[in-house]
């Protein structure tokens, strides 16, 4: 294998991931991509990589590894971030059951073909209580069934966990925030670590600290990331006239709970009776404190990411550089196709974590630390507390998935 670990990237995106453990000095023998805008912008960036722009699901693992000139086992790791719209707390939340969710399923099916030594991969919070199977909200409660087993929460989480065990897979994980590891944003991230060899990954130890505790530097910010850039050579969305009379009103760091009392109201609108804080609404970026989540637009009403000091939203420019892509990065398409691929990137600087964490570890420089200190505003996220929070029903369900899982199979 060399010195260089080598990997194969699945669901590559505009490859924030793949970038980041490059940075980290692996090396990406293929990426494999979908999307037609993104593969456009793979091609602009890396010519000279080999790309898969087909669905997973027509790739095999023979495929692959005659193309790579690969043998079983040889593959240092298999990376990727699986559509996290089946599991995500602001989507339909279908799980395993949505066509997203069943590429999820190929992509482990490839793991336990190609037999890495590794495996790494993300997703959202909500993949930690996402069903296996969903049942609409509606036919829940006074005067339905029971929820069967496969529609408990955690299902979903319970069978890709048996399916990796089934593999001879250990895999350990917990939410991260990538502003704990030199990323000017505060997103949140759960990141699975599986090792072929049963080993136990530890979790990474934070390289920043929100207030510089332990020796560490503080968190990155706005500022650091685009404080110098001229706005007059950046592409940018617009707010619609009737938001920007109250974004005027606005300072940096504030949002809609800040305008007069008297305006509130009217500002919101329908929104005004709906439920949770709404921080999204109205939002100026604060410049000495790390972005928000990084969303697929900066100019929807929920979730507006105003520049701290200008009439607008991030600019395109901007949301690369709070995302760490290296500068000169090219994006392909529309604006609105740029905002998607960087919004849906894993932050290179977090990716470059992530590669250090494990070649470390594969290594045996990896310092062990048993107090790696808060890694999200989340308790009871990572493998050890989610395994002990599941029933002992869920326990035997898992059990279920590995020994007889045509008894769970989910409709493509």
């Amino acid at each position: 294998m060399g010195s260089r670990p080598k990997f194969v990237s699945f669901f590559a995106g505009a490859r924030g991931l793949d970038l980041g453990l490059e940075q980290a000095g692996w090396e990406c023998l293929a990426a494999n991509e979908f999307n037609r805008v993104a593969c456009e912008t793979i091609r602009l960036n890396a010519p000279e990589l080999p790309l898969y722009d087909t669905d997973i699901r027509e790739l095999t693992a023979e495929r692959l590894t005659a193309d790579l000139g690969l043998g079983r086992m040889e593959l240092f790791a298999i990376v990727g971030g699986p559509p996290c719209q089946a599991f995500s707390t602001a989507g339909r939340r279908l799980g395993l059951n949505d066509a997203r969710g069943n590429v999820f399923l190929h992509f482990l099916d490839l793991i336990g073909s190609l037999k890495p030594k590794y495996a790494v991969f993300e997703n959202v919070r909500g993949l930690l209580s996402a069903p296996l199977e969903h049942r609409p909200h509606d036919q829940r409660g006074p005067g339905f069934p029971k929820l069967r087993p496969s529609e408990a929460p955690g299902g979903a989480l319970s069978f890709i966990l048996g399916k990796l065990r089934g593999f001879g897979y250990n895999t350990t994980f917990t939410l991260y925030n990538t502003a704990n590891f030199g990323v000017p944003q505060a997103r949140e991230r759960i990141i699975f670590f599986a090792s072929r060899d049963g080993m136990e990954i530890p979790l990474m130890v934070p390289t920043h600290d929100a207030e510089g505790r332990n020796g560490l530097p503080r968190w990155l910010t706005v500022r650091h990331a685009i404080g110098d850039m001229e706005s007059g050579k950046q592409h940018s969305a617009s707010f619609p006239e009737n938001r920007l009379r109250y974004y005027r009103l606005l300072r940096e760091g504030q949002n809609w709970r800040d305008l007069p009392q008297e305006l509130q109201r009217e500002a919101m609108a329908g929104s005004w009776l709906s439920g949770g804080g709404k921080t999204g609404f109205y939002r100026r970026l604060a410049w000495d404190k790390p972005s928000p989540t990084l969303v697929t637009r900066p100019n929807m009403k929920a979730t507006d990411l105003c520049h701290p000091s200008e009439l607008r939203p991030l600019s395109v420019e901007e949301y690369a550089a709070i995302q760490t892509f290296p500068s000169g990065s090219k994006f392909a398409g529309s604006l609105d196709d740029q905002y998607r691929q960087i919004g849906n990137a894993v932050p290179c600087r977090f990716g470059e974590a992530i590669g250090g964490h494990l070649r470390a570890f594969d290594e045996g420089r990896l310092v062990f630390n048993e107090g790696v200190g808060r890694l999200s505003r989340y308790s009871g996220t990572d493998h050890a507390s989610w395994q002990k929070a599941i029933s002992e029903q869920d326990r035997q369900l898992l059990i279920d998935y590995v020994e007889t899982p045509q008894r769970f199979e989910v409709a493509s």
